[in-house]
């Protein structure tokens, strides 16, 4: 009974946090929508807008040895970056780095959870503030949000030392936008969903608030108020990156 619930039954549009959330969504769901503002779909934004595919992958050292076998470059650390090797998970940098066939791009948060979305066979799409008007008009051209194929929204957060969720201002703003987009849906909002858009309601000037945030202020500090800029360029982006058999390209 209680599962049948979290899963937010009889509407057209759900939300969740996190992998627990996705994983939660994804057994009920048609499509899932993962946004992770700061910085892993505002990079496959980037990166697929530049005619890359992206490859998710969790955080780790294996992403290099992944890499290798599926003939693609790994992208490291922001601070790893280098004349030899631009690739990161930065948004700025991968605006100027060359352009490669097939990016692995690891993150613990967004890629984590679009990695393990992706083998429920489902079709999973990257979100960020850049694109959410246009992934909410792809999903609706394409018949998600009704009761019968229902669309779920993921705000994938960020961690806190001990690894729980940290629930983050720029991507409840990131995931509202897109369920802005998908408010005239003919399942309409679930109760969550209707929540998580009220942010955006009560948010004036969304990239100050996102410079404003933890997450944000974090990158700001740390040297990389470029990659905070770049994401929050609202609705810039046509770009709707689209997973299937674990690789993001274009729609």
């Amino acid at each position: 009974m209680a599962a049948a619930v979290h899963a937010q039954p009889g509407s057209g549009a759900r939300f969740d946090w996190g992998l627990t959330g996705a994983a939660e969504l994804g057994r009920v769901c048609a499509v899932l929508v993962v946004v992770d503002v700061l910085s892993f779909t505002t990079a496959v934004d980037v990166a697929v807008g530049r005619g890359m595919r992206v490859h998710p992958f969790p955080w780790g050292e294996q992403a290099a040895d992944y890499a290798r076998r599926v003939g693609a470059v790994a992208a490291v650390g922001r601070r790893q970056l280098t004349p030899d090797h631009p690739w990161t998970l930065s948004p700025a940098a991968l605006t100027t780095a060359p352009v490669v066939a097939d990016l692995v791009l690891p993150s613990p948060n967004g890629s984590a959870i679009s990695a393990a979305a992706s083998a429920t066979g489902l079709p999973v799409v990257a979100a960020c503030l850049r694109n959410a008007p246009a992934v909410g008009r792809w999903l609706t051209h394409h018949g998600y949000g009704s009761t019968d194929a229902p669309i779920g929204v993921i705000a994938s957060g960020e961690r806190w030392p001990d690894g729980s969720l940290r629930p983050s201002v720029e991507d409840q703003l990131g995931a509202a936008s897109v369920l802005d987009a998908l408010s005239g849906v003919p399942g309409r909002l679930s109760v969550e969903a209707a929540m998580a858009l009220a942010a955006l309601a009560s948010t004036p000037d969304v990239p100050a608030a996102v410079r404003g945030s933890v997450s944000g202020r974090e990158l700001i500090e740390g040297g990389f108020a470029e990659d905070v800029e770049v994401a929050t360029r609202v609705g810039v982006s046509d770009v709707v990156p689209v997973l299937r058999q674990n690789v993001f390209s274009a729609a």
